[in-house]
This record gives structure tokens, sequence and C-alpha cells, in this order.
């Protein structure tokens, strides 16, 4: 007996900037049971990608694009249905088997990944593989426009040295439940340096039997050459309607003497909250241009973030004792299985001045010396009460251990035993920043307030970027960038 199930699907608005400049609307999506069924036909023309697979087909990945069934909720990513080749410009993992990726400055716990062009600040990259054998992983950088789309200039413009390089700095885990390989790159080296300032993403991948290139890892990180010079304030809105829950920032750009022929064409702003790409402010103009000043104060609200709440956390330093938020711990012969207290909704709840680390996230072990081959993995079971499934979304686990990504493995499902939404994550030991986050329908960015609550009194971190683009040029620069503290 055979049986088949029809559904409507979507995809947002900058999945396929590698395959198409349009949305791409995935009308339907047809599951056939058979063994000798798999067809893909593709109409791009038509916008319509009809698509009829076996429907035993593994649709439980962590990469690729994000669907949405017949009542519009997403669903598992899609990697599979595009070429192998296919990498996204964002902070992505494609293999299930890679964890705890680990993106910064060299000498800076917690930092965001950006440094100053050619005074000598280097990258840190890490990662940890489950299959815990030693592959050739490869890596490369790309240049990328202020709205992270590739820059149509050769990468010989932009790098000085090798334009492909190998991972080779590697150790194997000691005395682990979890076996696994831990990777470590520092960059720029001596092999690979950037020349322009900018957007970048670094791209790690393997390579396959006839020389394809798999995407194993997407980071982006920036480097700057600040001509510029900010000054920015954060306060509560000055909106009336917006004075308890909204946060504004106010800033201006001093040009400090650099040419800027069309200051609303040639500048671009992107304003970031605690270092989220998915809800970053990046349509400002500025409100007035006085001489060399570009004045970026408004009030109307049109630079104002959603205050928040502080983030939640996990304290899983230890997995020989329990400390936090933590209930129990059990071992096996294969894993730890952490669970947590049950969580409740904030929305309505008064705000709490609790410190936080603004979403990141500090690999960390207080069994062993180091954590890097010693630290253990653990399933982490999270359960948040709710009386009844929410409409028009999906809830997720969002912070930047996972890179913000909302996709299966993140995604919480609605226990109606328990009367609560649940999810299982894999977690090496560390503290981990995070938060309860609902993803309206059709959306790329999550909403915090909806669980979490929002309050003007929240610690956010702010960073702004400038980048400019000279007439003539084919690259957008960073020539200006500054953090400030919502405090």
């Amino acid at each position: 007996m055979h049986f088949l199930r029809l559904y409507k699907y979507r995809v947002t608005s900058t999945k396929w900037n590698n395959i198409c400049s349009e949305n791409l609307l995935l009308n339907t999506y047809t599951f056939v049971k058979s063994d000798a069924m798999k067809q893909i036909k593709a109409v791009l023309t038509g916008l319509v990608l009809t698509i009829i697979i076996n429907a035993s087909a593994n649709a439980d990945l962590i990469s690729g694009q994000q669907l949405y069934d017949h009542s519009d909720n997403p669903i598992a990513d899609t990697s599979d249905y595009y070429s192998p080749g296919f990498v996204r410009n964002e902070d992505v993992v494609y293999q299930k088997n890679i964890r705890s990726v680990v993106f910064r400055q060299s000498e800076v716990a917690l930092s965001a990944p950006i440094i100053n062009l050619g005074n000598g600040e280097t990258l840190h990259l890490e990662f940890d593989d489950l299959n815990s054998n030693v592959v050739a992983y490869y890596y490369t950088i790309i240049h990328c426009d202020a709205n992270w789309k590739v820059s149509d200039i050769w990468p010989n413009e932009y790098i000085d040295g090798l334009q492909e390089d190998q991972i080779e700095d590697y150790k194997f885990a000691f005395n682990t439940l979890q076996h696994y390989t831990h990777y470590q790159l520092t960059f720029p080296n001596d092999r690979m340096r950037m020349t322009l300032s900018g957007n970048y993403i670094l791209k790690v991948y393997l390579r396959s039997t006839n020389s394809e290139e798999i995407p194993v890892i997407t980071r982006r990180f920036m480097v700057a050459d600040s001509k510029f010079i900010l000054n920015a304030s954060v306060t509560r809105a000055t909106t009336v309607e917006d004075y308890d829950t909204r946060q504004e920032i106010d800033f201006t750009v001093n040009t400090a003497g650099y040419r800027v022929d069309a200051p609303y064409q040639d500048i671009h702003v992107t304003v970031l909250q605690n270092y989220r790409w998915d809800n970053a402010m990046t349509t400002l103009k500025p409100f007035m241009v006085r001489g060399e000043l570009l004045d970026y104060s408004f009030d109307n609200g049109t630079n104002q973030f959603d205050g928040g709440n502080e983030f939640r956390f996990l304290d899983l330093k230890s997995v020989q004792m329990v400390s936090g938020n933590i209930r129990r711990i059990e071992m096996n012969d294969t894993t730890y299985m952490v669970t947590l207290w049950d969580a409740e909704r904030r929305t309505f709840k008064a705000y709490i001045n609790n410190a936080d680390i603004d979403g990141r996230f500090l690999l960390k072990t207080d069994d062993e010396p180091e954590v890097e081959t010693k630290g253990e993995y653990a399933h982490v079971k999270f359960f948040l009460r709710y009386d009844a499934p929410v409409a028009n979304g999906q809830l997720y686990i969002g912070g930047a251990f996972n890179g913000w990504q909302y996709n299966a493995e993140n995604l919480m499902r609605y226990n109606f035993n328990r009367h609560g939404y649940e999810a299982t994550l894999k977690l090496k030991q560390g503290y981990y920043n995070f938060a309860y986050i609902f993803l309206p329908n059709q959306s790329s960015a999550g909403d915090m307030t909806y669980i979490e609550g929002n309050h003007s009194e929240t610690q956010n971190t702010y960073t702004i970027l400038v980048y400019q683009r000279e007439r003539g040029t084919m690259y957008d620069q960073l020539v200006g960038m500054g953090n400030y503290d919502s405090r």
C-alpha cells in the first residue's frame, strides 16, 4: 500500500542567494513511498519546486535551508536538495559530527571575531569532530559586501599567500566517554593573510574523491580599518509607548577628513545586539549630515531594539556534581544525561538584574585541567512549561553556542502529556547563556521577548559597523566600528 502526503513550503528571502536572486516558493513537497522512485523536478523560472522523494528519506538535517509546512511551521533543514557545494554566508555547521565551534579573537575569550587590519591581531577557530578520526579539513576566506554577498573581486586582491590551506593542528580526546578529535586554527598566519578590510566568510570544507568541496563550517568575521570616528550612547527609548521595553542607540559618524561623495549611498551601517545577526539593523540612513558628521540620532523608533531580558544560563563545567539550574546528572556506558529544572515563561514577570554574558558561551571543565581534549559531552534535556502549543510559529533554543541558527536540532517540540516544550541538545562541558526564542512563520528574525519578556533595563552589548564603498571600487571597506554597553 502506497500513500501520498501533500505539503506547501516557503523559503525565506536570503536563502537562495547562490542559486537565484529571487525568493523561491516551494509550492509542493510530495512524498511517495517507493523504493524505486526518487525524482526531483525544479522549475526555477516559475519559482516552483516539485519534489517527489522516497518517504523514508531522512529529513532531520541540521544544515541547509529552512522550509515551512502546510501550516507555515518550520521543518527540518533540506541541504540535500541543493548542490554539494552550496554554502550560506552565515554562521552554519553543515555536518552532524561537528560540535563545539568556537570562533573569536585569539587573545580575548568571549570576544566577537573582529580584528583590525595589519596590526598583528589574529582569530582563533576550534571545533570537535565526533567521528574521532583524522580528516583533511581545508579552509579559505571569502570577501563579502556589507550585505554578506560575495564581493566582485578576485581572491588575490584580498588574500596575501595561499588561497586555501589545511588545518593541521589536531588532538585526540583522552579518557572521555565521547570520542572526538579536536581541531584548532589561528589566522592570519604566515601562509594566509587578509589585505583588505570588510566582511569575510571563513569556510572550512572537505574534498570529495572527485575534488568537490563539501562544506563543513562557515563563520562570519570582520576586518576593520578604522578611519572614521564613532560616538554612541544607549538609552531607554525616547518614544513614550516604548520607554519601558525598548532601547535606543543614538550615534554619530565623523568621517575625519576622508572623502565621502554621497553619504546616503556610499555609507552602510549595521548595528548588532549581542552579536546576533538574525535581528541586525541594516537599513539605517543618516538623520542629518553636517559637514563631516553623519548623525544617526532619531526620535521615532527607527534606531531601537527590544530590550529583551537577561539570558538564562547552563553551568555544565562539572559532570560530577549538580549546580545552577541542573536537576540531576546520570551516566551510562556511552554518555552523560543532564536534566534541567523545568523552566517557566518570563513574559509578564518583573525584571531581575541577573548578571549574564550576553548570550555567549565558554567551554570549560572543572573536572580536568583542560577542556579541549578532556571535556565530556552530555545530552542536556530542556523543558519549558507551556499550557498549549504556540500559534503562528515555533520555539527554539538560541544562543551563540549554536550560532543563533533556527534549525531542526535546536527546535523545541510540544509534549502534550507534560504540557510543555522540550528539546535535547548535545553539549560539551562549559558555561552557556541561552534563551527560548519564538520564530514567527515566514520570518528569519527570532523574537526573544515572546517567552523571555521585554525590559529597557536589560544589559545588552551593541556593535556598530560602518562600511564605505569608495567610488570606482568593487568592494565595501569596514571603516569604523565600536562596541557599546546599555549601562
